[in-house]
């Protein structure tokens, strides 16, 4: 892409740190996300992918600085998020929102939904008394609940209901850019379709960027302009939703996803890939690719050299040794068509 990025990641790592044993000398490290490169660019949807734990929902977060990175940068038009001070870190959140994955858990139940909705008007503007409830009301019916509910409580409402009322106390301040952390993931097939639908409007109408997480192929197909795929915190693979499902993924974990998953249509639907043992502990990741304990196709040089994310070809990125040595790796086609 030509565009300036309205978000760009350069080496993003969050590392948890704990301590156990007996005394508590035992220092325990868990790196959540592995020095993460993206860009995000205007009015795009950029979807996240990969299986529970591999880091998806921290990247997010650490993005919006609800989590603190332990090293990188997060540039927001420029900006880096990372070294900004409290307050002009609040002064940048108008413009960055997120929409969590429970609706039930969004919400303090003892609250009513004006209360709910205004929270971020009152807090960064000055709009009060009529023309608050005013604004909430307008909030609701864009994403099509009834002015009238306003002093309904959560409880009262569905799954997919909360989430629209979530939407709209997101959308509060015009933001730019929403992480939509597994937006879908609680609701009703028919339910996730309609919110999925909303969000799409919403986003050609406000002219909004997405960065939409969710361990789900057929919604990230849906709706994703471009697909990132994620292990143990890092990103293995990175190009547009039509080369990583119709033209066809380049890394192993990739494949062995798509293949796993039973409502996608894609050439890895095709294949059996069948991965032998679980994912790594992110406190103790295996040295080199941290998927070559699980690669059908690993080299030699998989268990000590960590490959690095890159271009191979039309802007597809991949960090895979198989990819990127070819030349000094020759390898049979049927091999690397695994």
């Amino acid at each position: 892409m030509n565009q300036t990025p309205l978000i760009e990641v350069k080496g993003l790592s969050v590392h948890f740190v704990s301590s156990h044993g007996i005394l508590r000398r035992r220092i325990r490290r868990v790196r959540a996300v592995s020095d993460v490169d993206l860009a995000i660019y205007p009015h795009e949807t950029l979807g996240v992918v990969g299986e529970s734990g591999c880091g998806k929902t921290t990247l997010g977060r650490a993005i919006l600085r609800l989590v603190k990175p332990t090293a990188g940068q997060v540039l927001f038009e420029g900006e880096d998020l990372v070294q900004l001070n409290p307050s002009e870190m609040r002064r940048r959140r108008r413009e960055m929102q997120i929409i969590f994955q429970s609706p039930q858990l969004s919400f303090d139940s003892r609250f009513n939904v004006l209360s709910l909705v205004a929270e971020p008007l009152q807090t960064h503007t000055s709009l009060h008394g009529e023309a608050l409830t005013q604004r909430v009301v307008e909030l609701l019916e864009q994403t099509g609940m009834p002015g009238e509910i306003l002093f309904r409580y959560p409880h009262e409402f569905s799954g997919g209901q909360l989430q629209r009322i979530a939407v709209a106390r997101a959308l509060a301040l015009n933001p730019k850019f929403l992480v939509l952390d597994e937006p879908t993931s609680a609701l009703d097939v028919s339910v996730q379709a309609q919110i999925i639908n909303l969000l799409q409007r919403l986003q050609a109408e406000l002219e909004l960027t997405y960065l939409f997480i969710t361990h789900d192929l057929s919604v990230i197909q849906h709706i994703s302009d471009r697909v990132a795929v994620m292990y143990v915190g890092k990103v293995v693979e990175l190009s547009t939703t039509d080369a990583i499902f119709n033209r066809g993924a380049l890394h192993p974990y990739t494949k062995a996803l798509l293949a796993s998953a039973p409502m996608v249509d894609s050439a890895a639907r095709r294949e059996r890939i069948i991965l032998q043992g679980s994912v790594p502990n992110p406190a103790n990741p295996p040295p080199g690719c941290t998927f070559h304990p699980r690669c059908p196709v690993s080299l030699p040089i998989c268990s000590l050299v960590e490959p690095k994310l890159v271009d191979i070809g039309d802007g597809h990125l991949a960090s895979c040794h198989l990819l990127q040595t070819e030349v000094a790796y020759p390898i049979a086609p049927s091999v690397l068509d695994v």
